[in-house]
């Protein structure tokens, strides 16, 4: 994989810049959430919570990330903690789709169908539905070890210095296939999904005129923080397993798309904010600014 003059700088800014302001606000979130878990707990909050701890599972991890752009794009830690980075990096990118694709869901059953939803409103669901969602993309994210340390790869020392970008045709013919049906499975779907849930939630709340002015343009702002986490961070890689498909390489875009993604941790805390007055109340009592 061969990168243009002056990425190791681009890539170190973006991990940097994300580390600096995803962290705290995730760890404000996580913080809010636990605060209203102690008064009452939500469906919605226990999907948030799940999608907090994806995103500070990722931060944990860009460190590694922030070493390997410092040191030229080389991997110069240890090898064994590429594909645990690299593991950890590509399950977030699929847990977060599937949970803003849960919350979609929730939000337009809670307006579409109130009277069903409160009935079947449970929070053993939504603790369900985050377990599903935690093995379906930590299982098919296990590619990545698959890869690493089964399927035979001609290695050689350009290998051991390239985290997961140095492929042999044997790798490729079948990660290439795998990425493809993770593309599908875990974006493209939860995306379709999420676009007709939140497209009908807002035809609904628009179409109430007794609903408060602030209470739509919140829903407004959850609809496209959430269309931009999906269509800026997540689509551009994505699509590259689309193209390397039919290609039968990778392209040579695919890290930086991949790069994009990164912002998805800066972006989900802006989610949390409108995903409900209670949590947005909860939140600003929690800076300090707002004491």
């Amino acid at each position: 994989m061969s990168y243009f003059p002056g990425s190791g700088s681009l890539f170190l800014f973006v991990y940097i810049f994300t580390f600096v302001t995803g962290l705290p606000l995730n760890l404000a979130a996580l913080c809010t959430l636990i605060k209203k878990f102690r008064q009452d707990v939500v469906p919605v909050d226990i999907l948030l919570v799940n999608l907090t701890i994806s995103d500070l599972l990722l931060l944990m991890f860009l460190p590694f990330r922030m070493l390997e752009a410092a040191s030229g794009m080389e991997w110069t830690m240890p090898y064994e903690l590429c594909p645990l980075s690299a593991f950890m990096y590509f399950s977030s990118i699929y847990i977060t789709s599937l949970f803003l694709m849960a919350i979609s869901v929730e939000r337009y059953v809670a307006i579409a169908f109130p009277i069903k939803y409160k009935l079947l409103r449970k929070t053993l669901y939504s603790v369900l539905a985050c377990i599903f969602i935690w093995c379906i993309a930590t299982i098919h994210c296990s590619i990545v070890y698959i890869v690493e340390h089964i399927i035979p790869s001609n290695a050689t020392e350009l290998n051991n210095t390239i985290c997961y970008n140095a492929f042999s045709p044997s790798q490729l013919k079948i990660l290439l296939p795998v990425r493809l049906e993770i593309s599908v499975l875990l974006f493209f779907i939860p995306f379709l999904i999420t676009v007709f849930c939140y497209s009908n939630f807002i035809k609904i709340i628009l179409s109430q005129a007794r609903l408060e002015k602030k209470r739509k343009m919140r829903a407004i702002c959850l609809v496209v923080v959430t269309l931009l986490n999906f269509i800026l961070c997540f689509m551009p890689y994505n699509l590259s397993h689309v193209v390397g498909f039919f290609q039968g390489t990778s392209p040579h875009w695919r890290v930086y798309a991949l790069l994009l993604s990164t912002f998805n941790a800066s972006l989900d805390p802006l989610i949390f904010y409108f995903s409900s007055a209670s949590f947005k109340k909860a939140f600003l009592e929690l800076l300090p600014e707002s004491r």
